[in-house]
């Protein structure tokens, strides 16, 4: 199942300050000083009424559980290794559904307890960077992995900045690619129908099909390519423009190739008479998408200091592919500082989408099509997001666990709602712990 993934963002728990340094004097400040380890935690719960997994329709009904760990090590006063491993586990009665018929009632409306019902990705990033003894350029390279029940990935990249007038300017080049293999399930009857060639074995022996009793998808098969390839280019520029403001400006040129459909997201034709067992309807086939997908998002940052109490950062985002997606992303926050250690931060994110021209909702399709997707993701819709988070710092580390002192807390609430029926829930944690 497809991941809203517009929700888990902005701990803001990493930072680290930069002194103006020359070659001509000994002594140069360390990148990062000491260790420092960062827990961060979210909790995300949704539902709606588009399972793209029951072709458009069905409960979304998902939750999901990221527990992450952060260590930046300083390795000697240039360079910094970083080790960012995390768990996302959910549980979906979506995904359970890629096998309904363990009930003896299948339904789209009824939870499955199926091996697809939950599932877990566990990841790994490590990521090592360099900075000049002048600290206006920086270098870092990464190496990442993942692996959930499904899916594995495997990625790699590194990226150079550069910062001039005095540190006042300041432009980044990265580059990544990402290797991802599918192990692909299909929704279970037509894997059993494929692997019989008719309805007499599998779950059909089990089930009477009502409707269209002579259920026969003839479009149908499995995929060959189990690969797919994401690689990227991303520049940005932001600059220090007066003593109040500070902008960015970002560019990323994504291109991705191989089996981009996902092989459990159920199709019902128009022109196909319906066949069910119970009230589940059986697929005619699985989505189909093409195998290269080609995306340009391209957007601006400003940060404006009001005064000692409040700071307005604000966000832009314009989104364009090939599969004529288009899409438009304004976000702002406003930091309110309530005393040298606490500050609360009310926020708000509106998103609109054009669909893609492969999208059509539940039973709108037609068998004569190439390509074709009921996966809601790629609708027309509009979302909007509200939240509100507390930041907790104390700059002189007071409190202590063992040889770490305590440097800030961040907690986060976001309300998420969308036009197709799709709404969620996240709440979101952080805490940062330095090395004494």
């Amino acid at each position: 199942m497809k991941y809203i993934t517009v929700l888990l963002l902005g701990f803001g728990l990493f930072s680290y300050s930069q002194e103006k340094d020359s070659t001509n004097v000994t002594y140069k400040k360390r990148v990062l000083e000491n260790i420092e380890v960062d827990f961060l935690a979210s909790y995300y719960k949704q539902d709606g009424i588009h399972s793209a997994v029951s072709g458009g329709k069905g409960m979304e009904d998902l939750t999901d559980i990221t527990p992450t760990i952060v260590v930046a090590v300083p390795l000697n006063d240039d360079a910094v290794l970083t080790i960012d491993a995390g768990i996302s586990a959910y549980s979906s009665a979506s995904s359970g559904n890629i096998n309904p018929f363990d009930s003896n009632t299948p339904s789209p409306w009824q939870a499955s307890s199926g091996a697809s019902a939950s599932d877990a990705l566990t990841s790994l990033v490590t990521n090592y960077s360099h900075s000049s003894d002048d600290r206006n350029t920086v270098w870092n390279a990464h190496l990442s992995g993942s692996v959930e029940y499904d899916y594995s990935s495997i990625g790699f990249g590194g990226g150079i900045t550069k910062l001039f007038n005095d540190k006042n300017s300041e432009i980044n080049l990265s580059a990544n690619v990402y290797l991802d293999t599918w192990s692909p399930i299909y929704p279970k009857e037509l894997q059993d129908f494929a692997s019989y060639g008719n309805t007499n074995g599998g779950i059909f022996n089990n089930f009477t099909i009502t409707g269209n009793t002579a259920y026969n998808p003839n479009k149908f098969s499995f995929h060959e390519n189990k690969n797919r390839n994401s690689y990227a280019v991303s520049l940005s520029f932001s600059q220090v423009a007066t003593k109040k403001m500070q902008f960015s400006l970002f560019l990323d040129v994504l291109q991705q190739q191989g089996l981009l459909s996902t092989p459990y997201q159920r199709i019902y034709f128009a022109d196909v008479a319906d066949s069910f067992i119970n009230e589940f309807q059986l697929a005619d086939d699985i989505e189909r998408l093409p195998d290269s997908r080609f995306k340009v998002p391209v957007g601006a940052r400003l940060n404006y200091y009001v005064n000692e109490r409040l700071v307005i950062r604000s966000y832009y985002r314009y989104y364009w592919d090939n599969w004529d997606i288009s899409s438009h992303t304004m976000n702002i926050e406003l930091p309110i500082k309530l005393s040298d250690k606490f500050t609360v931060f009310p926020m708000y994110r509106y998103y609109t989408q054009q669909k893609s021209k492969y999208f059509a909702p539940y039973e709108q399709h037609l068998s004569t099509e190439k390509y074709y997707t009921s996966d809601y993701d790629l609708s027309t819709f509009n979302a909007n997001q509200y939240g509100v988070g507390i930041g907790y710092t104390d700059i002189f580390m007071d409190r202590k666990i063992w040889k770490f002192g305590l440097k800030n807390i961040d907690f986060r609430y976001n309300h998420y709602k969308r036009s197709d029926g799709l709404f969620a829930n996240i709440v979101s944690f952080g805490i940062k712990f330095v090395q004494q």
